[in-house]
């Protein structure tokens, strides 16, 4: 009798709390794979503004956007008969400006970040056949030309034309060569840090093609080693510039198709420049970029494809470095006399209209907030469409607005973040909606904004939320000791009460312009803190001096000394988040990947009286020894700003380490050297500190592939647990905090932050 007085009790408690709520694990994370959240891929709209089309069990389908009804399958490789050795797998596809052929990419490998080399088949879709663009090796950036009657593409780093109605491939360059020259596509550089790979351009007419010549002769190589169980490592040597160090050689051409002939662009004398963009204004107008070294000076040039020459368009100067988000920002309208350009001349970027003389017409969107992507100009109706943080940094909404500047209209209000695609007619458009404690929303509207349908709600993931008790994400702000406002948010632990004390995880990224304090749905780590949150951890996230939204001033403070403020920052945070009533002093750690990880290393370092542990992924540890567009770009040359390097590389503070040190790296990582972390390690043993290692064979920057990110997460987990929870105060009253606060919010209005 008793017994069943306890079970018929027990169900009543759990009848009343509901379903018993799970815990998250890293296996569940990083193996299983059970958190994705359901997305919309960007919509590949047809010309008539009412269709798009996808690539869905291998084929391209095309769906009516109003309904989402199937209209159509635009591709289907089982009804290929002769596919002229076509596998029957489709990767990719892009379909010509007229939409009777699509250009079908498959056996497609992978090279850095944004390059790959593919085999590339011609579809057309009258005749329905389907024909090899080139049958002598894998092929890059195939690219139609505006007529559909020929394919321009790259070949062991020569260019080459192909015509559709002759089927003879012309190969307009000669001297490509690995390592050495390369012509239509980027060098590693160009390629990781101005965010392009594909270095050739049709002109509106398909009549010229321009193209980048890059002469790598004089940059010095990195070599990598990779181990697949044989005899001998691999060793995989590219050219990689490294600050002060020779760029590639680079050079623009126009090839006519015409005449045969091919024309080198005009640049100058000073060869040790950047070409950040080259975009065509007209059929008789190509502008190039023009960017000095130290990318603070740049100009638009206006070259004649014909001769060569060149004139300048507009010249902007910057007292720090001109941003590359501004790059391509930029669009000349059809009448030919004006053209839209984003700056953040007046210490935000926004965007203007000047007439084709290089004259500012007047400013389209003002004030004290940053326009962050420009979506384009319905030119039909005088509108051009924008998402800016115009609410508040934290956050982003899409705007309209003409042409005269007037007239501005919200097209996604909501709170949290919004950004928006739009057809090619302007008359849909498909806003994704998200906020930091709910995953994304996908909602098409119709030009009035009129919300017609909702594409994908996300109900498995929300159910998620509430299946495995997720703590909310709360946002916070104070200021530091030298009266700057930071903002941050916290995830607090599974069950808080606030007479406990609470080791506090801190993760942050803190580069130039970045922004991890923000509104909108984190990804897969949001699991691992709500992993964390529920193992008792408090964990908190500050944006630092330097890191964008809050206008030019807040974001290049840190020129000439990155890693100097961002650490201040991130030390007073810890020491905001460590007055707390509810955490415990002693044990703060803090983790970071990439910039992250060099800020986690800089923090344990400089502020080893603060944190106990800090783990530091994929870290640069000394910034001669990274890229030279990145680091010039903030930091000058080493020769040029000696104090900026050695003050703010952790390689030169070693002797400093008190806490515990995690220190992880792919060997097979491009961008980021392994010889960053192999250094650190000399100067840890020279200075007799200890530390722990972790290193990943093979593995490029994003350290992933079969288990390796489980078994790098286990390893973090591992560490966090056994340097912060260990000998914790969660069951002990406060110690000396006697101030009762509720929240971060009635912190701030009843504490004044302590001074270092």
């Amino acid at each position: 009798m008793k017994r069943m007085i306890l079970i018929a009790l027990a169900i009543t408690i759990m009848g009343g709390m509901g379903f018993a709520q799970q815990d998250i694990t890293l296996e569940a994370i990083w193996k299983n794979y059970e958190f994705i959240p359901r997305s919309v891929p960007g919509f590949n709209f047809l010309k008539d503004g009412k269709h798009y089309t996808r690539l869905e069990d291998n084929k391209i389908q095309q769906y009516d956007f109003i309904t989402d009804a199937l209209t159509t399958t635009i591709f289907d490789p089982a009804t290929i008969e002769d596919g002229a050795g076509f596998s029957g797998e489709v990767d990719g596809y892009s379909f010509s400006k007229d939409e009777t052929k699509i250009l079908i990419e498959t056996g497609t490998e992978p090279i850095y970040r944004r390059s790959s080399r593919a085999n590339f088949y011609v579809y057309d879709r009258g005749k329905q056949s389907l024909t090899p663009v080139y049958s002598g090796g894998k092929q890059m950036y195939a690219t139609f030309n505006p007529q559909a009657d020929k394919v321009a593409f790259v070949h062991d780093n020569n260019l080459y034309i192909k015509d559709l109605a002759s089927g003879v491939s012309s190969q307009i360059t000669k001297d490509g060569e690995y390592n050495k020259i390369i012509y239509g596509a980027t060098d590693w550089v160009y390629e990781e840090e101005l965010s392009f790979a594909k270095a050739f351009f049709w002109s509106p007419d398909g009549q010229n093609v321009a193209f980048y010549r890059f002469d790598e002769s004089k940059v010095k190589e990195f070599t990598m080693t990779n181990y697949y169980d044989e005899l001998y490592p691999e060793y995989v040597t590219f050219k990689y510039p490294k600050v002060g160090e020779a760029n590639s050689e680079v050079h623009i051409y126009v090839h006519s198709l015409r005449n045969g002939k091919t024309v080198r662009i005009d640049l100058g004398n000073e060869k040790d420049i950047y070409i950040p963009r080259v975009k065509w204004a007209s059929a008789e107008q190509l502008c190039v970029y023009r960017l000095n070294r130290h990318q603070n000076e740049l100009e638009l040039l206006l070259a004649d494809p014909f001769t060569g020459e060149t004139q300048r368009l507009l010249y902007e100067k910057n007292k720090y470095y001109i941003s590359e988000e501004l790059y391509d920002d930029i669009v000349f309208l059809e009448d030919g006399k004006q053209f839209i350009w984003a700056s953040e001349k007046d210490g935000w970027k926004h965007l203007y209209l000047y007439d084709m003389k290089g004259r500012e017409i007047r400013q389209l969107t003002k004030g004290k907030w940053e326009v962050d992507a420009f979506y384009g100009v319905d030119e039909k109706n005088n509108r051009l469409y924008y998402q800016a943080a115009e609410k508040s940094p934290l956050e982003r909404q899409v705007y309209s607005i003409g042409l005269d500047g007037k007239d501005k209209q919200v097209l996604a209000g909501a709170a949290g973040w919004n950004s928006a695609q739009f057809s090619s007619t302007y008359d849909y458009y498909v806003v994704t909606h998200s906020t930091a404690n709910s995953p994304a929303t996908y909602t098409v509207y119709d030009r009035k904004g009129k919300p017609l349908r909702v594409i994908e709600e996300n109900l498995k993931m929300k159910e998620q939320l509430q299946t495995y008790g997720v703590q909310p994400i709360e946002f916070f702000s104070f200021k530091t000791s030298e009266g700057v406002e930071l903002n941050g948010w916290m995830i607090k632990p599974k069950g808080f009460m606030e007479n406990r004390q609470y080791p506090v995880f801190m993760t942050q990224y803190g580069g130039p312009g970045s922004q991890e304090v923000i509104d909108s749905w984190m990804g897969f780590d949001y699991w691992w803190y709500q992993m964390l949150a529920q193992q008792g951890y408090l964990v908190a996230c500050v944006d630092n001096r330097g890191t964008g939204g809050r206008g030019e001033e807040f974001k290049k403070m840190t020129y000439m000394q990155l890693g100097h403020y961002e650490t201040i920052d991130q030390i007073e945070a810890a020491r905001y988040l460590s007055r707390l009533r509810y955490t415990d002093p002693s044990r703060i750690g803090i983790f970071g990947w990439s910039y992250g990880g060099y800020m986690s290393s800089l923090c344990i370092l400089k502020g080893n009286d603060v944190f106990k542990a800090a783990i530091a992924v994929a870290p640069v540890t000394n910034w001669k020894w990274y890229d030279t567009i990145y680091t010039e770009r903030f930091m000058r040359s080493y020769q040029e700003n000696e104090d900026g390097y050695r003050d703010n590389s952790p390689v030169y503070f070693a002797d400093r380490l008190k806490g515990n040190y995690l220190l992880i790296h792919g060997m097979g990582d491009d961008n980021v050297h392994f010889q960053n972390t192999a250094e650190m390690v000399n100067a840890l043993v020279a200075a007799n500190k200890q530390f722990e290692t972790y290193f990943y064979p093979n593995r490029n920057h994003g350290i992933y592939g079969g288990n390796t990110r489980l078994h790098l997460y286990t390893k973090m987990t591992e560490f966090l647990n056994e340097q912060l929870k260990k000998g914790g105060k969660e069951n002990q009253p406060p110690k000396n905090k006697t101030m009762k606060a509720d929240t971060p919010e009635k912190l701030l209005r009843e504490r004044a932050p302590v001074k270092e």
